[in-house]
């Protein structure tokens, strides 16, 4: 009989038979013996001396946490943009409708066509979660308006295109200046979208009752912009190429901006925040870029001394154990007042660098032979004398509170 225990349990033999060479054909195991008698089955698997099992936790492989490696300076270097071009293009507004009331028992509705939506503008924010210009597309095209309808239907005006740029950035229009975005939240409408047309509706009059001109809708204004991003900043940390500036950072504030034992050129601004016991902050900004002739576009060339207009006073970090430091002095100092005028003038300080190796105690007495402002001595290797630097840069914040860009104060 069909419904016998016998044969049921024989159905169920086979199933489990089937199911257990398709998993060891699937994983690809020999299977040499197979042994049921009706209550239960065993197998023996040869081979590699393990069983099935249906627990996916004790098959799985354990996996360690990964931790998120750190990006090198050249992988960092690839995602910062502090400059791009990009053109605005406004959305144009909604046609306006041309149409009559249309109702039993109605012949003289009149005219009912709506005008149309205004086309969407295109607003720039500053969004101080931003911090690079690498998101900025080449083209930014509004959205247009709704064309108007009937029954006096007014068409939707578009909605608001908001491109989000970081704290500092400044928008130029064939090389002039049209604004500087220093705030958080702050917004400059670039382009204006286009009004809607006017329906037949708009040019109902006692003269004219059946009206069916209507007004063509606006295009939306298009510019081309140019945005550049300066890095906002109480102090820069101004020096060649190896002189520790990177590692003075790292000492004085909360900034991780890559450092080596060989010699390398940083290649892209770090800015870090000094705190103090009565929740003072200064940002101090590491500028790369500068090295002799870079006025004349010589190595990276002025891509970065832009950043340098916004600060309010400069340390110039020198390597002590170079010879002739003073020399060092002389041609930033040149560089900056070729690139633009009692720049190198603003308050500043001059800070001695390396103070650990042996060289660099002959050097100090000769500079400051050379010099008249004060000159601080510091190790951020060792961390020597770094306190006073963080103090008399405190001092030259209290300074200054209101210094403007090309200041001709010395400290």
């Amino acid at each position: 009989m069909l419904n016998s225990p016998n044969f049921i349990r024989k159905l169920i033999v086979q199933g489990m038979k089937r199911m257990v060479w398709s998993v060891a054909d699937r994983r690809r195991i020999h299977v040499k013996s197979f042994v049921s008698d009706g209550h239960k089955m065993l197998w023996t698997i040869l081979g590699n001396g393990s069983y099935f099992s249906t627990n996916s936790a004790l098959c799985a492989k354990t996996r360690g946490i990964q931790k998120k490696r750190d990006l090198s300076e050249k992988k960092l270097t690839r995602y910062f943009v502090d400059h791009r071009t990009v053109k605005l293009v406004a959305g144009t507004g909604g046609k306006g409708a041309c149409t009559f009331h249309s109702e039993p028992r109605k012949e003289w509705g009149g005219p009912d066509g709506g005008n149309g939506g205004d086309g969407g503008s295109i607003i720039i924010k500053v969004d101080q979660q931003v911090k690079s210009l690498s998101l900025l597309t080449p083209v930014y095209r509004g959205e247009d308006g709704e064309r108007g309808g009937s029954k006096n239907c007014y068409g939707r005006n578009a909605a608001t295109t908001y491109i989000r740029v970081p704290v500092g950035t400044v928008l130029k229009e064939n090389g002039k200046t049209v604004a500087e975005l220093t705030r958080h939240n702050q917004e400059y409408v670039a382009v204006y979208g286009g009004a809607g047309g006017k329906g037949n509706r708009f040019f109902l009059s006692n003269e004219n009752r059946a009206p069916v001109q209507t007004s063509p809708a606006e295009e939306g204004q298009q510019r081309v912009l140019h945005l550049e991003l300066r890095t906002m900043a109480h102090a820069g940390l101004v020096g060649f190429p190896n002189a520790g500036k990177s590692s003075l950072l790292r000492a004085i504030s909360n900034a991780k901006p890559a450092v080596a034992a060989y010699p390398f050129t940083t290649l892209n601004p770090h800015v870090g925040v000094v705190q103090y016991q009565d929740y003072e902050q200064v940002a101090v900004a590491d500028i790369p870029g500068i090295i002799r002739g870079a006025h004349m576009n010589r190595g990276l060339g002025v891509s970065f001394l832009r950043h340098i207009e916004r600060c309010r006073f400069l340390l110039f970090v020198l390597d002590l154990s170079a010879p002739e430091p003073w020399v060092q002095l002389q041609d930033l100092r040149f560089e900056l007042e070729q690139y633009q005028p009692e720049l190198s003038r603003r308050p500043q300080a001059i800070v001695a660098n390396k103070m650990d190796l042996p060289e660099a105690r002959d050097n100090l007495a000769a500079l400051r032979g050379h010099v008249t402002q004060r000159v601080i001595p510091v190790s951020a290797l060792t961390g020597q004398n770094v306190e006073e630097l963080i103090l008399h840069l405190r001092w030259l914040y209290d300074g200054h509170p209101h210094a403007e860009e090309g200041g001709t104060s010395e400290g």
